[in-house]
């Protein structure tokens, strides 16, 4: 598994009756491998996956990997609160052909040190599939430490973490301690430029979904280091890349992907659509972007 470049957490498109629609989330990861995109990770937050069966999760990505046809890894993520129920879905990933994982700590239990390596560990030994730890402890509060990562390296098949701890430090941190042992992606869009430069392998991008060339863009210049070209993109990007970090990140997200004409703006309940003054100034931040969006072919990169 190549754990380098940029890896959407896509949106799963809904139609307004809330079945599943195909057709557009088809055109969104065409338009995600047109870009240059290293991979795609389905069943995220912004995949909602929360709010699908575990027949309609098992049919998404059954469709992605036939879709995608091997032409970049299709990686599941497994966000569950049973360990029994999360070495099933590593199992069942295997089985239909997906090519990793990413992992979160246990849901709706704040696990403590022996339990959260446990939990990792035993997924790990149930599935030959390379594996992303998430380290996200502002949302699922359960921080996945330095110590932790030690005792993880006797896992082969743990092979990177999605860093969103929000202290761009620990990028450095873990490349000190591990070198290469573990592959360091972004996982907050605000930080993409700051992890990069200190590092940073990959990057798992939410903006992307809405603009997937802006994203591979920058990214490829920030490796390169050409850093007046990359600011040039960042500076536009940042007020686009702030709706990532919002509790509203999927409704925000998807208006984005809808009116930049690859994506809709449905979701399903909880969540709602936006209304009124948070739409309208959701909207007016999206149009902006929309509006002065960078001249890409300018900025040449050679990767």
């Amino acid at each position: 598994m190549n754990w380098n470049g940029v890896f959407p957490a896509v949106t799963t498109k809904f139609n307004a009756d809330g079945s599943i629609d195909y057709d557009m989330f088809f055109v969104n990861l065409e338009a995600q491998i047109d870009a240059g995109v290293s991979g795609v990770i389905l069943g995220g937050t912004l995949g909602e996956s929360s709010v699908l069966d575990d027949e309609e999760k098992l049919e998404l990505t059954k469709k992605t990997i036939e879709k995608i046809a091997g032409r970049v890894p299709v990686i599941l993520n497994i966000a569950e609160g049973a360990t029994s129920k999360a070495v099933y879905w590593a199992k069942k990933a295997e089985e239909i052909g997906a090519e990793a994982l990413m992992l979160l700590p246990p849901m709706r239990y704040p696990s403590d040190h022996r339990e959260t390596v446990t939990y990792f560990k035993t997924i790990a030994n149930a599935t030959s599939l390379p594996i992303m730890i998430y380290n996200n402890p502002v949302d699922y509060k359960t921080y996945v430490t330095l110590e932790m990562f030690d005792e993880l390296m006797e896992c082969e098949n743990i092979q990177a973490v999605k860093e969103s701890t929000r202290d761009v430090s620990n990028v450095t941190r873990m490349k000190t301690r591990f070198g290469n042992r573990y592959k360091i992606l972004c996982g907050v869009d605000t930080l993409t430029m700051e992890s990069v430069l200190m590092g940073a392998d990959g990057l798992v991008a939410g903006l992307v979904c809405a603009f997937p060339k802006e994203t591979v863009v920058l990214f490829d210049l920030i490796k390169e280091r050409k850093i007046d070209e990359a600011l040039a993109i960042y500076r536009w990007f940042l007020p686009l890349l702030e709706l990532d970090i919002h509790p509203k990140l999927v409704q925000y997200i998807k208006l984005a992907e809808q009116m930049a004409g690859i994506g809709t703006e449905h979701v399903r309940a909880p969540r709602l659509t936006l209304v009124g003054e948070e739409r309208n100034r959701i909207e007016a931040v999206i149009q902006k972007g929309l509006d002065h969006r960078p001249e890409l072919a300018s900025l040449k990169t050679s990767v």
